[in-house]
């Protein structure tokens, strides 16, 4: 079982647990309903009659008795729903994020939004929705009591309860597919809020922001419009619920009248009938009510099943020694991700035939032009992607084999895209460890060459950045990223154009952190587009079209490669140039 499943089915066990005591309560609740048509019955057939006081203050009494039962009742169930969503969140909250983290591995693009489906869900199991649902059940027993006092006051309460039954499966089958519909709707314009706020700088500077207000206002309109479509149905339904509900009790109450006027029934049962009657109806209309949530929960609690599911199993795996640092890379392919293609069966390689192999120790600058596919091998060789064919190992095990979070600790990975989390420097750097030290942290610094730089700010490490906090530049971020990546000298150390946003400055803390990685052992792997970038590293991948072009050593590959172009009289593309040239500051090959 995988530790997904398990979590899952534990927390849904337990909800479902909740809902049986809930249902308990529930009964005492509904049978404690009776109090009221029973204390009419008495009123009418005894206290009346017989002019009797004590039996009526005894009645008033034991009345005040069930009802206060009833009310701790009606408390207790109302309070085990709360408490069951809030354990519900707290027991799937983390897995839902982590789900939502591992969906843009797998997927390369969202297709839910997990922790906003886990909110849903918690939102109507703490609503009256569920009791209302709960309180469906009863409905036959209500009937069944009104079937004791006269079977023709049972019949036409069958018959209404029938009508009320057929007005909220009409209610089902027609809003369905119009809260479906806004649901999706409303996920597309919460992305694309998404992506316009966090790409806000290039869509002023473009002029786009009226132009991308107007594609969220079209979706968002389409959304409300299945949102009002669904309401409105629901409106309608209940509306005519609740009146025939009334209808029928006061047409209970004249059946009654005239079967009381043939001495069939005493009065007190008119009464007791029409209110049984009504209580028959109520959890119906209640539900009819609810039922727009009761959609939206079902719907959500569905796509967060589907999302935990999709992000595949992650079994308990044995623990691995800690890694050294050989990389070694056999006949792999990788296909282009399913999420792109749009499910297409025969999907196009974006990287095939690559070999090449690595000790702890050694530097390899990945050389090429843009499509590549350096940033895909970057992902392949850190385990967010795996191999379609051939085999990725460290140590001499596929990624499959470790234990993500284990192994990630000894794994930096400095993506092109930066992206600090909002907290401060020291967290950031320390990848949010709670048990980081500070010696640690800043002895990341000083490897990525930022610690002056840190140390320049506000607050230095302790300097809040991101939303609400210090706002740093392209460089700056990218460096502290760097920072993160090298934190306690990972074993293998993965950096895509480490150096786009940085200044000579930055290249010269680059190339030294590169050395001293490689000094203590660790392997690195640059994904290189300038020459700066690659000016320690002591081997060559050359990748064009997606397929391996040259490996081995640094100078040899080039001196390989500017022969090769010479030969051939092509004048390259600059970012052929760029990355072909041998830096001036570039070690000698080992």
């Amino acid at each position: 079982m995988s530790i997904k499943d398990s979590q899952f089915q534990l927390a849904t066990r337990r909800l479902r647990s909740s809902f049986i005591g809930v249902g308990l309560f529930s009964a005492a609740v509904n049978i404690l309903m009776l109090t009221g048509p029973l204390f009419m019955l008495q009123i009418y057939d005894r206290v009346l009659s017989s002019r009797s006081v004590p039996t009526l203050v005894a009645l008033v009494v034991l009345v005040g008795v069930l009802y206060a039962f009833m009310a701790v009742f009606d408390f207790i169930r109302v309070r085990l729903l709360s408490r069951a969503a809030h354990r519900f969140d707290l027991e799937l909250m983390p897995l839902a994020q982590k789900t939502l983290i591992y969906q843009g591995l797998a997927a390369g693009r969202l297709s839910s939004r997990p922790e906003q489906d886990l909110s849903a869900v918690r939102q109507f199991v703490g609503s009256n929705g569920p009791v209302a649902l709960l309180d469906l059940p009863w409905v036959p027993f209500y009937l069944a009591l009104v079937f004791l006092l006269h079977q023709w006051l049972g019949f036409l309460a069958l018959a209404g309860a029938l009508i009320v039954i057929t007005l909220a499966l009409i209610n089902e089958f027609a809003t369905r597919g119009a809260i479906r519909e806004g649901a999706g709707h409303e996920f597309s314009a919460s992305l694309i809020g998404q992506q316009v706020h966090d790409n806000s700088e290039p869509l002023v500077a473009m002029g786009m922001a009226g132009r991308m207000t107007d594609k969220w206002g079209e979706i968002r309109r389409l959304a409300l419009a299945h949102t009002q479509r669904a309401t409105g149905t629901a409106e309608m339904v209940s509306a005519s619920s609740r009146a025939f509900r009334l209808l029928l009790q006061s047409s209970i109450l004249a059946l009654g009248a005239y079967l009381a006027i043939h001495q069939q029934i005493s009065a007190g049962a008119i009464v007791a009938a029409s209110i049984i009657a009504g209580r028959a109806l109520a959890p119906v209309d209640q539900a009819i009510g609810q039922w727009k949530g009761f959609v939206r929960a079902r719907l959500a609690f569905s796509r967060l099943k589907k999302a935990i599911g999709d992000i595949g199993l992650e079994e308990t795996r044995t623990q691995l020694p800690e890694p050294e640092g050989t990389v070694d890379v056999s006949g792999l392919i990788k296909l282009m991700p399913e999420a792109e293609q749009a499910g297409a069966n025969n999907r196009p390689p974006i990287l095939q035939d690559i070999n090449f192999k690595l000790r702890p120790g050694d530097g390899l600058g990945v050389i090429g032009p843009s499509t590549a596919g350096k940033s895909s091998l970057a992902r392949l060789l850190t385990g967010i992607w795996l191999p379609d064919r051939g085999s990725v190992t460290l140590d001499g095990a596929g990624f499959s084999l470790w234990d993500q979070e284990a192994l990630g600790r000894h794994i930096g990975y400095l993506p092109q895209d930066v992206c600090l989390i909002n907290g401060t420097i020291r967290q950031n750097v320390s990848r949010f460890d709670a048990e980081a030290q500070d010696y640690d942290v800043i002895a990341a610094a000083q490897l990525a060459g930022v610690h002056d730089m840190v140390l320049a700010l506000p607050e230095g490490y302790d300097t809040t950045i991101g939303q609400g906090g210090t706002m740093l530049s392209g460089g700056q971020a990218q460096r502290i990223a760097l920072a993160q990546a090298v934190y306690k000298q990972p074993a293998l150390v993965v950096l895509d154009e480490p150096n786009s946003n940085m200044d000579t400055e930055g290249d010269a803390a680059l190339s030294d952190c590169i050395k001293a990685l490689r000094a203590s052992g660790s392997t690195v792997i640059v994904m290189a587009h300038r020459p700066s970038a690659i000016a320690s590293v002591n081997k060559i991948l050359m990748l064009k079209g997606g397929r391996q072009v040259d490996f081995g050593d640094k100078q040899e590959v080039l001196q390989r490669a500017t022969r090769a172009v010479s030969s051939e009289r092509v004048n390259p593309g600059a970012d052929e140039v760029r990355v072909l040239k041998p830096h001036t500051k570039a070690a000698p090959a080992e």
